[in-house]
């Protein structure tokens, strides 16, 4: 059987001790070594076809180069997300680049604590990265004390803990508003999440305020709450449309969501925007090839994910930001899915 390369073979090759091929291929910069033992180390270890294994390499240098990407979801949901890919995406450009590791976790709302602990202590992660975070999330405070950076991707208010979010009740308002001067003044909504999520109930306010500021009543009976999904769009509009309240516009505070009410409007006979104007939120892929094409607010994913790398970085280097919560723009992205009902 052939003998497996040790780093030792490497520093009999280039001429040099273990501890500088240790530092050379584990990226250790406490120790200044010249350019051309580097060079003699990486092409000693090329030439026999040697890489340390991760262990090594976390021992070397007390990190696992992993970040972790948590997300407060069930694993159901998470499949059905068109939104999360994107989030993903952004991290696996930005984590490649810098030869880290991606791990993906979930964790069940009431379950939280006892998975933060875990992952803190069980040293596979760097750092954390929390999307979706619940504003009943008795683990945050937690994370608050535990020794690991820890970056929020959506705000939480009185939060300790660094975030990457945007503006979603003006983001919200913005899309509401559109509808307002369109015409509409029976508007519906249909958001995201429950409410606990901060992203609905922010989204629940912008919504809100967009109706006060044009002077409408806000109506509790024209408000649904879905569950991230298609389906639960569908069940959603058709449960607003089995009610006995009128509205000619809705705002549905996920694309993901808008495509399940789209279909409900579709089984009803109910045209979109000749009968029900959407707008939705979040500009998924999928919006410009919807009948019609969906005019919604466009969410920057993979800028937000990126963001929450290089925040996370900086944590790790304990390079603490004065402001602890960055605010990424959003655009309303107008489309064919609203009508002007003014004449």
């Amino acid at each position: 059987m052939r003998r497996r390369i040790t780093s030792q073979d490497v520093a009999d090759l280039a001429g040099v001790s273990r501890t500088t091929v240790s530092f050379v291929l584990n990226n250790d910069n406490r120790f200044s070594i010249r350019p051309e033992t580097v060079e003699k180390v990486r092409t000693a270890a090329k030439q026999l076809g040697y890489y340390p294994n991760a262990s090594a390499r976390a021992l070397a240098s007390n990190q696992t180069k992993n970040i972790g990407l948590i997300i407060s979801r069930a694993p159901q949901y998470i499949a059905s997300d068109s939104f999360l890919p994107q989030i993903i995406g952004g991290l696996l450009d930005v984590t490649k680049q810098h030869s880290q590791g991606l791990l993906l976790e979930w964790v069940e709302p009431g379950q939280q604590l006892e998975t933060y602990l875990e992952l803190t202590r069980s040293h596979h992660i760097d750092g954390m990265i929390l999307m979706t975070p619940r504003l009943d999330d008795t683990g945050l405070k937690a994370l608050e004390e535990a020794d690991i950076p820890v970056v929020l991707m959506g705000h939480i208010p009185g939060s300790r803990l660094h975030s990457v979010d945007v503006d979603n009740r003006a983001a919200a308002e913005m899309a509401v508003r559109h509808l307002v001067d369109l015409g509409h003044t029976k508007i519906a909504c249909i958001i995201n999440a429950a409410r606990p999520y901060t992203s609905a109930s922010q989204r629940l306010e912008g919504y809100k305020q967009a109706l006060e500021q044009a002077l409408l009543g806000y109506n509790e009976y024209l408000v649904r709450e879905a569950d991230f999904d298609i389906k639960s769009g569908f069940l959603q509009m058709n449960s607003l449309l089995d009610s006995s309240e009128e509205f000619t516009a809705v705002f549905v505070a996920s694309d993901n969501v808008a495509v399940g009410a789209y279909a409900a409007l579709r089984d009803a006979g109910l045209s979109v925007p000749g009968d029900i104007s959407v707008v939705g939120f979040d500009d998924i892929p999928l919006t410009p090839f919807m009948e019609p094409p969906l005019t919604t607010i466009r969410m920057p994913a993979r800028e937000i994910a990126q963001q929450s790398y290089h925040l996370l970085m900086r944590l790790m280097k304990r390079d603490y930001p004065q402001n602890p919560e960055v605010l990424l723009p959003t655009d309303l992205v107008l489309r064919q899915s609203t009508r002007s009902l003014i004449d």
